[in-house]
Parts: structure tokens; sequence; C-alpha cells
């Protein structure tokens, strides 16, 4: 295995910093800070950061094929657009009846918005997962979630992974593409039985198949094999990270955000909480992320 190197890129600190996308038409990243309400991007041919900050918490962000972006904010879809930061709802606000919010997104090869909410006090089994269509069309997938997170796909399109964090697991579905469904839900990987005490967060494939979890107040990163067997972990400085995502010129890098606030009554306590760090020598690549087809 490669030496393994981890830096922190730049010395921004975000309350919760989420949802990593990686560009790679302009070779950027963009992630968001869910409670500072901003987007960020960072452009590594430079080194420079640029932000815009919306009017609700964001939790999600997805590149559209035609300019800006499509995002979740606390009750619904919306698009964004990068030169007014301005933002519109598609559709009607989803699940104003309910004391939840959105949560982790992601878009499937076929450029739908898959993306879940979650309980706000992360305690009931409120929330659900839902998918937005190139016709601007939201449907529900599955409900049964305390917190949505790490929506993914398998390289052959066939299954959704998508995570319940506080139910420390992974979940799997069987996923059709053509017609953007999914089957019975079933368990892929439960962490605890994997040895882990962490809530798994964001979620990404490698261009092998596997699975990079996020496994927030664990410090540390699970890669698992297609079959839900643990193949290794790379330890992180920061105890709560919260998602992960391949870019660089190769996608040879892993970008791996944090948070820095206190969740389920532990404060972080490093002095590079919140911060975003790039892990290189993995030895594996990444698979570009689709544009959503909005």
């Amino acid at each position: 295995m490669n030496n393994i190197e981890i830096e922190q890129v730049g010395n921004g600190r975000y309350l919760l910093g989420e949802g990593p996308v990686w560009d790679t038409h302009d070779r950027v990243l963009y992630w968001v800070d869910v409670l500072g309400a901003t987007i960020w991007r960072y452009d590594p041919n430079n080194g420079t950061f640029k932000s815009w900050t919306l009017p609700d918490v964001v939790s999600s962000l997805a590149l559209r094929e035609g300019g800006g972006a499509v995002v979740t904010l606390s009750n619904g879809f919306y698009t964004l657009d990068f030169d007014t930061a301005e933002c519109v709802r598609i559709g009607d606000a989803i699940e104003d009846d309910l004391a939840t919010r959105f949560n982790d997104g992601k878009v499937d090869r076929r450029g739908r918005c898959i993306a879940g909410t979650m309980d706000n006090e992360v305690q009931e089994s409120i929330g659900s997962l839902y998918s937005l269509n190139e016709r601007g069309v939201v449907s529900k997938l599955d409900s049964g979630y305390i917190c949505s997170n790490g929506p993914c796909w398998s390289l052959d399109n066939r299954t959704l992974y998508h995570t319940d964090s506080i139910k420390s697991t992974i979940f799997a579905y069987d996923y059709d593409l053509e017609k953007d469904s999914v089957g019975p839900r079933r368990v892929f990987a439960d962490l605890r039985a994997l040895g882990f005490e962490s809530a798994p967060d964001g979620c990404t494939v490698d261009s092998e198949g596997y699975l990079w979890s996020a496994q927030c107040m664990a410090g540390c990163i699970a890669r698992i094999a297609p079959d839900g067997s643990l193949d290794r972990v790379v330890e992180l400085p920061v105890k709560f990270v919260t998602s992960v995502a391949f870019g660089g010129k190769d996608l040879d890098t892993l970008y791996v955000t944090s948070l820095n606030f206190p969740l389920l009554g532990v404060k972080p306590t490093e002095a590079n909480a919140g911060g975003l760090f790039e892990v290189h020598g993995l030895g594996v690549t990444g698979v570009p992320e689709p544009r959503c087809s909005l």
C-alpha cells in the first residue's frame, strides 16, 4: 500500500462541512457548510476559495448540466444561480408538517437528484428519501430514517446505498435506473458489527466498486467491499469526519469534510476541527460525479 499523506486544505474551520463534489470540468471542489448556510469552492490550481451565503441551511449541492446547481435547503430542492446566489424552490415545500430538514444528497447516472430528510432532534424515524427527476418532479423512494445520509451507487447502477447515521447502518436497495424506483431496503453494512462506535456519514464509491464511508465520532474513513465486509480503515486527524469525495486531476485525492460544533452532546476539541482535508497515496481512484439534468 502506498504511503498515505493527509493535509488540511487552507485554515478554514466550518461549522458543519458536508457534501463535497468534485467538478471534473473546472477541476475545483465544492462543498457546503450546512449550519453556516454557505457553499464553498476550492480551486487547487491556485489555492483560492470562494463562497456563497444562502438564505437557509444548505445540506447538499449538485452541479447542473446547464450551469448553476441544485441544492437542498431545509424544506426542499432549489435551483441556485452562482452569479446572483438566488435560490428558487422547485415545486412544493417538502415535509412542512414535520420537524425535519433535508440532509445529504447526490446525483444518479441519469441526472436525478437523490436526497433524504432527517429528524431535527435525531431521535425519531420520520425522515424519508426523495428523488428529483429531469422534469422537476419529486417522488418519495422510502421512509423510516432518523438521519438520512450518504446516498451513492454501485458502478453498474443496480444498487443504491443509503445510510442512517443514528442507526449506524448503511442500507442497500436494488435500483432501477430507468424507472427511478427502488426495491426493498436491506442491510449492507452494520458499522457496529464491523467494530465501529460511530455515526456513518457521507459516502462515495471508488473505481473498484468499494464504498468509502466517513465514520463521524470515530475519526476515520472505512473502505467497505461490495460484499459488506471491511476492507481497510484510514485514520484522520479529527474525530468528527462527515463526508468524502474523490477529486484532483486523476481523481486520486480523497477530500474529507468535518464539523466544529457539539454533536450529540460531544464537543470537538481538535484545533483543526471543522477543517477540509485531502488524503493522498490511497492507491485507488474515484469516478466522476454526474451532473443534474434538470
